[in-house]
């Protein structure tokens, strides 16, 4: 005999009534989770924007006209019709690549002396600066009263000192030596310029190495340099691309020596951007467009190498 399957009966209205509520304190902490998110995003996008923007007014600027730049026209095609003017003033507008440009050839000149510069500055400062954290941050020295901190913090302390005071005896020692106007004097200056950074950097980067990866590596056969080039170099590489990265920078952009101890030869980008201005005024078309040749090269490596400069720089701070 089959029995007849019961079917179930329809849910009751108070069945259908949800049984559990958000208590008071889950709502309150969810909109206190909601007000955190969007006052730490907006923080945010507001500091983006106070960073992006100069860069975005050196743009737009390299294509305005005279009277747009007086107006304060901002948004192209909108406030303005953009011109290539800025650009034709370098000689890096579409309709002069074509021709011959005293102004074009300048700059490639001032752009290939700037990037040796600071590439081979760099670089040297990187290598000196990742040798001497390391001995500091490995092994004991004493040298009179001071020891390990205190020569770290007298290589950190030469940063106190304004450009300024250096000024007149870099120049009677770069002319003793006839160093004034190259490259190769530019390139030791910078060095030691930026070294107490990147020693700063990297002291901190070796700090969280354990020394156990080093002893043990000793304990398979290698030496204290074959541990270091094979075990530590690569677990620091983040921080030494953040060292370079912002060596690079610094060197890039600096002014006052690269104006103090250059005149023809080797020139660079930065004291070429201040020669814009002039007893006429300032072109500000022309300077923004060689601001902006100028930075775009940073701007490509910054992004190219973004995720090394995070981790580099957030390294030394966990402990």
């Amino acid at each position: 005999m089959v029995g007849k399957i019961r079917k179930a009966p329809h849910m009751t209205a108070t069945a259908r009534t949800q049984v559990f509520h958000d208590s008071e304190a889950d709502r309150r902490h969810r909109a206190r989770w909601w007000t955190s998110r969007i006052a730490i995003y907006g923080v945010l996008v507001l500091w983006a924007v106070i960073c992006l923007f100069p860069i975005y007014w050196t743009l737009t600027t390299s294509f305005k006209m005279a009277p747009d730049v007086m107006k304060g026209n901002m948004i192209p095609w909108v406030d303005y019709a953009p011109k290539w003017k800025g650009w034709q003033a370098i000689g890096l507008s579409p309709d002069t690549w074509g021709r011959e440009s005293t102004v074009r050839a300048e700059f490639l000149k001032r752009f290939t002396n700037s990037a040796v510069i600071s590439l081979a500055s760099s670089a040297l400062a990187v290598i000196l600066g990742a040798l001497a954290a390391y001995g500091l941050s490995r092994f004991s020295y004493r040298w009179a009263w001071m020891k390990n901190d205190d020569i770290a913090f007298f290589f950190l302390s030469q940063l106190i000192l304004p450009p300024v005071v250096l000024a007149l005896p870099f120049l009677v020692l770069y002319k003793e030596l006839a160093l004034l106007d190259t490259r190769i004097g530019l390139i030791l200056l910078y060095t030691l310029s930026v070294l107490p950074i990147v020693i700063w950097i990297m002291k901190d980067q070796f700090s969280t190495i354990p020394t156990e990866l080093e002893e043990a590596a000793m304990v398979d056969g290698l030496g204290i340099w074959g541990a270091f080039f094979t075990i530590i170099l690569p677990i620091a590489a983040p921080g030494m691309v953040a060292a370079f990265i912002l060596s690079l920078v610094l060197t890039w952009n600096e002014y006052f020596f690269a104006a103090l101890l250059t005149s023809t030869h080797a020139n660079t980008l930065p004291v070429m951007v201040a020669s814009q201005t002039g007893s006429q005024g300032i072109s500000w078309w022309s300077m923004a467009a060689l601001s902006f040749a100028a930075i775009l090269p940073l701007i490509v490596i910054g992004v190219a190498l973004e995720r090394f400069i995070i981790k580099g720089m957030a390294a030394g701070a966990v402990k």
